[in-house]
Formats: structure tokens, C-alpha cells, sequence
């Protein structure tokens, strides 16, 4: 046997000799940890329980438990990401469609909205109505603050009805579940408490609007003829605002609204010969009840708005049709 077949048994015994060494420690450890799985399963079989090994954690997609179990971490970094990134691409787009678009029709670019009132006035022909409407003017003695009150109470009409909507998503208008949708609105919608309280004070701002308006319309003698209309169709825009106040008063089912709702219906049950007529219909009965409340949802969201809406477009127009009243 010569030196290299030497050196490569050599070789050969040093690497077998190695593995059986990282064989050997495997199995050892292999047979401690099963002997000391073995005697852990035995200790929980004599005290009744049944140990089992934890599962491996299971990879979570961040956003989606953001979303769906509450895991507020870091969540304005995707959100910040999306906007800016989002804005640079959208410019980025409209820059090469702007361009593309002057390129191959060779005339200057018209804006996509410009295009749609175009195609929209072509059929319909809504231009010469549009401009009868905008292209009054405003007379100078009206552009005081306090002529805005009317519009200010429109303004806070839409802010009511787009978050009516938003609350509407979640409300549930049941005995049962009434207050549970509203804790639920609340604290786990997100900013749920923020929309709730801009319907809540829009709803107080609306009412003192309107009242300033009139005020504010009797002070100055707007009145008068040829305006009547326009303030009987004002008085009764300032009681459907109070209706909306008293509707709305009971949703929440709690404590303070079922006996607000009670006093108050009382008080309308108090008038002479139709009282209880009109308390049995508030109540759809002698008493407050779950049907109580649904009258109300149904009054507050479906009726009201609506009359609202008709007697808004009324008092617009005849103001529109006899213009501002000049101050005495």
C-alpha cells in the first residue's frame, strides 16, 4: 500500500469516525427529548390534563389584522406611503395622457370635465336653464354676514343628511340592539364618535340658524308681500328641523331618551280634543315601545328628510323667483 492509499484511508476513517460522532449526538439528544416528552405526557396524564406542543405562529397579513382584529400598529405608514407615492403616480399619468392626447388630436387639451358637461348639455340642453339660475347677481346690501344665515342652515342640513348616511351603516333600530349599535359605533368604527358628534352639533347648529334666519328675516320686514310664502314655507322648515331634533332625540334607546320621548309625547297628548290621537300616533300605542322607536327611525330618516327636501326647493325658488328683500 502506498502513501497516497495511505493518506486516502486515512482520510476516509477520519470523516466516518465524524459523521458517526454527528449520528450519535443526534440520537442522544433525540432520545433525551423524547424521554423528557414522554415523561412530561405521563405527568399530565396522571393529573387529568393533556399537554399537546404549541403550534408554529402563523404568518398574519398586517394590513388585514389592522382591519379586521384591531391591531393598530404603525397604521399611518401605509397610508402616508399610498398618498404620497398614489399623488406622484396620478400626476405622473395625467402628465403622459395630457400630452398624449395633444400629440395625436393636435388641438389643445380639454379637461375630462369640461368633455362630460359638454356631452351631458348636448342632449339635454340644461345650459340655458343653468345660466337663468347662476347668472343673477347678488345685490350689494346682501353680502353682509348676516344674509348667510340662510345658507349656513342649508350647509348644515347636507353635513346632517351625508352623516345620517354614515351612521345609518351601523344602526340597528331594535329594543335590543339599539344601544349595543351605538357603544359599537362609538368604540370600534373608526371615527365613529367623530361622525356622531358632527351630526349631534350639526344637528343643535341647524336649529339656531334657522332661528337667527328668521329672526333675522322679521327684524328686516322680508316678510311682507309679495313674501309671504317664502315665510310660511320657513316656519314650517323651522318645525321639521325640530322634528328631526325630537325623532332623532330617541334613538339611541337609553335612559335619558326613553323618558325625554315620554315627556314629550306627553305634551303632545296634552292638546285639547286631538291629544290622544296624536299620542297613540307617536307612540303606535298608550305606552313607549320598540314599535315607538321604529316610528321614529322611520320619521327621522324617511319623512322628514324628504318634506325637508320639497319645502327646501320651494323657499329656494321663490327666493330665487323674487330675490332678496332690500333692508328697511
Amino acid at each position: 500500500m502506498n502513501f497516497n492509499q495511505r493518506k486516502a484511508l486515512r482520510l476516509a476513517l477520519i470523516l466516518s469516525g465524524a459523521v458517526l460522532l454527528v449520528v450519535a449526538g443526534f440520537a442522544l439528544h433525540g432520545a433525551t427529548a423524547s424521554a423528557s416528552t414522554l415523561e412530561t405526557a405521563m405527568a399530565g396524564v396522571e393529573s387529568g390534563a393533556v399537554l399537546l406542543s404549541p403550534p408554529p405562529p402563523v404568518s398574519q397579513d398586517t394590513c388585514l389584522h389592522c382591519h379586521i382584529a384591531g391591531e393598530n400598529k404603525n397604521l399611518w405608514t401605509p397610508v402616508a406611503r399610498w398618498m404620497i407615492f398614489g399623488t406622484f403616480g396620478m400626476v405622473f399619468a395625467f402628465g403622459v395622457y395630457r400630452s398624449a392626447s395633444v400629440w395625436t388630436q393636435r388641438r389643445p387639451y380639454k379637461p375630462l370635465v369640461n368633455r362630460a358637461v359638454d356631452w351631458v348639455d348636448e342632449r339635454y340642453e340644461l345650459s340655458p336653464l343653468l345660466s337663468k339660475l347662476a347668472a343673477k347677481p347678488v345685490p350689494r346690501f346682501a353680502m353682509k354676514w348676516w344674509y348667510c344665515l340662510g345658507g349656513i342652515t342649508a350647509f348644515l342640513f347636507v353635513v346632517q343628511g351625508i352623516t345620517g348616511i354614515m351612521l345609518a351603516f351601523y344602526y340597528k333600530p331594535s329594543a335590543a340592539e339599539a344601544y349595543n349599535s351605538i357603544i359599537f359605533i362609538e368604540n370600534e368604527v373608526r371615527f365613529g364618535a367623530a361622525i356622531r358628534m358632527i351630526h349631534h352639533w350639526a344637528a343643535n347648529g341647524m336649529i339656531v340658524m334657522a332661528i337667527a334666519h328668521m329672526l333675522r328675516v322679521f327684524i328686516m320686514g322680508a316678510y311682507k308681500n309679495p313674501r309671504e310664502l317664502n315665510w310660511i314655507s320657513g316656519v314650517l322648515l323651522l318645525i321639521l328641523a325640530l322634528v328631526f331634533g325630537f325623532t332623532g332625540y330617541l334613538l339611541p334607546w337609553d335612559q335619558r331618551a326613553y323618558w325625554a320621548t315620554t315627556v314629550g309625547t306627553d305634551i303632545a297628548g296634552s292638546v285639547p280634543a286631538i291629544g290622544n290621537l296624536v299620542l297613540v300616533l307617536l307612540r303606535v300605542g298608550w305606552d313607549v315601545s320598540e314599535a315607538t322607536l321604529g316610528r321614529f327611525y322611520g320619521l327621522h330618516i324617511i319623512v322628514t328628510p324628504l318634506l325637508t327636501v320639497g319645502f327646501m326647493l320651494a323657499h329656494f325658488m321663490m327666493i330665487r323667483k323674487l330675490g332678496i328683500a332690500r333692508p328697511l
